[in-house]
């Protein structure tokens, strides 16, 4: 099974033109550099959904928020 985490895009740290670019982004509080390719339209403050270490999509605050809280969860019960 993959899993997508999300996180939210704090900075662009490297950028070398239009597409390839990599991020700083916060998975809670963590801050892991993620690469941005797949989602060129990412900006700073968008959460996205990250697997291993890419970017693969965007999606809203609300979503990210439950599904983090969901993997909280998850985490106690192991």
């Amino acid at each position: 099974m993959c899993l997508a985490v999300p996180g939210k895009l704090e900075k662009i740290t490297t950028q070398l033109d239009e597409t390839f670019r990599i991020g700083e982004v916060s998975f809670d509080g963590i801050i892991k550099e993620v690469n941005l390719t797949l989602v060129p339209e990412a900006k700073i403050g968008d959460y996205l959904l990250v697997h291993v270490g890419a970017a693969i999509g965007i999606i809203d605050e609300i979503e990210a928020k439950r599904t983090m809280d969901v993997l909280k969860e998850m985490g106690e019960e192991i």
